[in-house]
């Protein structure tokens, strides 16, 4: 590999898939463009951040990477639920009335993750039952909630490092252009109308929304956009992952 790196830091950007980046990397860098690469620990498409890529030999290390731990930062939105638990998911339900929280409030939810848990994947995710990916089998409407696996996970610590609050005309530009980033079959037009017609229909009202920013250190495996609907749950109001970044993968960090 002569002067190559066997092991690239690379920065995947919001609406790429992993592939993607790697795409892209070697159309920028052509003396990588004969080395067979692989990621280790996949971001979804509107995650962003750190992308752990193998090069040449280095790829038949895979399995060691793939267990470190990871470092996110994550912007939470209080008023919205999708499948997803992202802003790429159908809506399910949003909050015309309450849809602030209590920092303290969130404070001590955010405490009582932090330990060992056993998760559930989200229904829209690369987890395989079977031979057939769990988004697969969702978007065809043939995942029994009941069959969806759990992996045992931990969050090392967490802890809020920020808030505000995002107009909904601004929140609607920042959703709408997300989506649109995104190449691929991952229901875009579907995804859209609904959005849209949320927004649509609170024309008339003049509102922001709230948005806690969290980092998080956590195992190998731990899903950012599970913990965000989770955090929604208990406080009684609906809520998502509205950006995902990972900053630190081991020991590696951007």
């Amino acid at each position: 590999m002569n002067d190559k790196k066997a092991v690239l830091t690379l920065y995947k950007n919001r609406g790429e898939t992993p592939l993607e980046c790697i795409k892209r990397f070697k159309s920028d860098n052509p003396e990588y463009l004969e080395e067979k690469m692989t990621y280790a620990g996949r971001l979804d498409p509107l995650a962003e951040g750190l992308l752990l890529v193998l090069v040449g030999e280095e790829c038949k290390n895979k399995d060691k990477y793939l267990g470190v731990d990871k470092e996110y930062e994550v912007d939470v939105i209080f008023g919205f639920s999708t499948d997803t638990y992202d802003v790429l998911g159908v809506v399910k339900s949003k909050v015309c009335k309450v849809y602030k929280v209590n920092t303290e409030e969130i404070q001590k939810i955010m405490q009582s993750f932090v330990g060992k848990f056993s998760q559930k994947y989200p229904a829209y995710s690369s987890k395989t039952i079977n031979g057939k990916s769990l988004f697969s089998l969702a978007k065809s409407a043939e995942l029994d909630e009941d069959e969806i696996p759990t992996k045992d996970v931990e969050i090392k610590s967490i802890e809020q490092i920020g808030e505000r609050e995002i107009s909904k005309s601004e929140l609607e530009k920042y959703i709408i252009d997300s989506i649109n980033l995104v190449k691929g079959d991952f229901r875009q037009k579907e995804i859209l109308k609904g959005w849209r017609s949320v927004f649509a229909s609170e024309a008339k009202q003049s509102r922001s929304y709230q948005i806690i920013s969290l980092k998080v250190s956590c195992t190998s495996g731990t899903y950012m956009r599970s913990l965000a609907h989770t955090i929604g749950e208990k406080v009684g109001i609906p809520a998502l992952a509205l950006n995902i970044k990972r900053v630190k993968v081991g020991d590696y960090h951007i």
